[in-house]
Parts: structure tokens; sequence; C-alpha cells
């Protein structure tokens, strides 16, 4: 596909938009990559990058090579996903730090148009079709209420977190950064990032480009054998991700010592009646409703938007 300057601004921008996603755990870039329609381009250009693309950079040289993984389109994309990961982290922390209610309102509305408009990926719709979409939805819910627990800081542990993590990334519903935390390695990579140590970020690293590189492949396959039953799965996904992104929540433990050991904080949703008494905050119901129905609109207007652009 033959691209102009001005078409690869936008697939970065639609990078700006999956890293915004990801930055915040429970949400995927892989949605705003299936909403953009870069979502098929983004698994095939990976899958893309192989032992024959790799004889082509011996045989035939770089610029080869970079024709046949896609490679201006891959750039575009992690491109805008690195510095929408720098540049909006700061603001998104700040948001949830001091209007969590209000900002996930907005996620569960823009999550909700997602899954309504991923499933009008699939062709034909029947009762097994229908029943991946509800499997979807039962595995992804129970993904977000297990309890984020304390593992090995061993190599081969950090290893298969970058591989698990890069794989919930490009899934619609499930971010990479709510696998960090379900595996309780969140704040340990943070950490290492921060800290820069190298032997721990070179280990997830290489856990994230294998995973990706075999994942990519195996989406590949099943959007090709099985694009209506995995696209109820991904749409089922997204739906049972909506537990996690379910604005009223309250604290059901706390971080306690029990045996020389750290509790890991519980958070339990409820009715906005019930958290507004527990928080003892003013009663914020009406701007969440109106945010959780601009995020469902946004979905949409960003739809036609990329219709408009479908040579991008």
């Amino acid at each position: 596909m033959r691209r102009k300057l001005t078409d690869y601004l936008l697939v970065t921008l639609k990078g700006v938009g999956m890293g915004a996603a990801d930055v915040v755990p429970g949400v995927s870039g892989g949605t705003i990559a299936f909403i953009s329609g870069i979502y098929e381009e983004l698994i095939n250009s990976i899958k893309s990058i192989n032992f024959s693309s790799l004889k082509q950079l011996f045989k035939n040289g770089i610029k080869d090579f970079w024709i046949s993984i896609n490679g201006n389109f891959l750039l575009a994309v992690f491109v805008g996903i690195l510095i929408s990961v720098f540049s909006l982290a700061r603001i998104l922390k700040y948001i949830l730090d001091n209007n969590p209610v209000l900002i996930w309102s907005f996620f569960f509305g823009l999550i909700i148009a997602s899954a309504i408009f991923v499933s009008k990926k699939a062709v034909k719709w029947n009762f097994s079709i229908l029943l991946t979409l509800i499997i979807g939805g039962i595995v992804a819910y129970f993904v977000t209420i297990i309890t984020p627990t304390e593992t090995t800081d061993a190599y081969w542990f950090i290893f298969l977190s970058g591989a698990l993590a890069i794989c919930a990334m490009i899934l619609p519903g499930i971010s990479g950064a709510f696998i960090l935390l379900l595996l309780g390695k969140y704040k340990f990579i943070l950490g290492a990032i921060i800290e820069v140590k190298m032997d721990i970020i070179m280990t997830l690293g290489c856990g994230a480009i294998i995973g990706l590189l075999v994942f990519s492949n195996l989406l590949s396959w099943l959007l090709k054998k099985y694009h209506n039953l995995t696209i109820a799965l991904l749409s089922g996904f997204m739906l049972g991700s909506l537990n996690k992104v379910w604005p009223w929540k309250i604290t059901a433990s706390a971080f306690t010592n029990i045996n020389g050991k750290i509790k890991p904080l519980v958070e339990k949703n409820v009715l906005p009646d019930t958290y507004f008494e527990f928080s003892h905050k003013d009663p914020q119901l009406f701007y969440c409703v109106l945010l959780a129905i601009a995020g469902f609109f946004i979905i949409f207007f960003v739809e036609k938007f990329f219709n408009k652009s479908k040579t991008v």
C-alpha cells in the first residue's frame, strides 16, 4: 500500500491513541488499533518479521527487508506509541489520582462503543459465534477479578511477563499494564525502568519481542481461518473487561502485613450511592454519565473519520 507523508502522520496519530490507552491498566491499545482500522495490518506486519524476511536482509540488504516487513508503517505506529507513553503518562496519572471516577466513566463508555464496533466486523452471526462472544466475556471478566499476587523476580519470570504483557497489549480489551499488575510485576518493572536496570529491561524486552512475534502469527492465522469467531472472541474480551473499568470502586482490603508479607490492595465494584457515601465526596453522577456518553459517541465519530481515510 503506497502512502504519503500525511498518511504516515495519521498512522502515527493512531499509534499515539494506542499508547495513551496502554498507559492505563484495563484499557488496551489493541482496542484503539481496531477502531482506527489498522489492527489487521499491524498484526500481519509484525507477523512478516520472520526467517524469510531476515534472509532478505542478509541477501538483498536493508531496503528489501524494510519493504517486506512494512517497516514505514510499523515505525509510524511505534513512534506514535512512544510519543504518547512519554508525553501523556504524567497527565493520565494525574487525572487518575485526582478524578478517577470521571476518567473511568469516560473509558467505560468508550469500551462499550468499541465492543459494538468490533462486533460489527463479524460478517455473519450464529449460535457458535454468539457462544464464543459469551466465553470471551466470561474469560476476560475472571481475568479482571484475579487478585494481584507476589511472584518471583527470577529472569525467566520477567521474560514470561514481557511475553504475556505484549500479547495482551495487542488484544482489544485487556492491557499489558494490567497483565503486569496481575502478575505482581507492575511496580517492579516500573521501578526497574526508573532506575535503568538494564538486565531487567533487556530480559523484559526480549520476552516482549518473542511474545509479539509468536502471538501475531497466531492472531493472523485465526483472523484468516476463523475470522468471525475471532472477532466474537475479541468483542467478548472487551465486554468482560468492563468490570475492570467500572467507575465506582471502594477498597475491600488495604495493604497490611500478614506473617511478614504484604497483602495486596483489593478493590470492589459498588453502585454510585455506596461509593459517594463511602468516599465522602460530592456526587458526580451527572458528570460521570455525561463523560460515559461522550466516550461512547467519540468512538463513532472516530469510526466515521477513519472510514474517510480508508487508503491510510
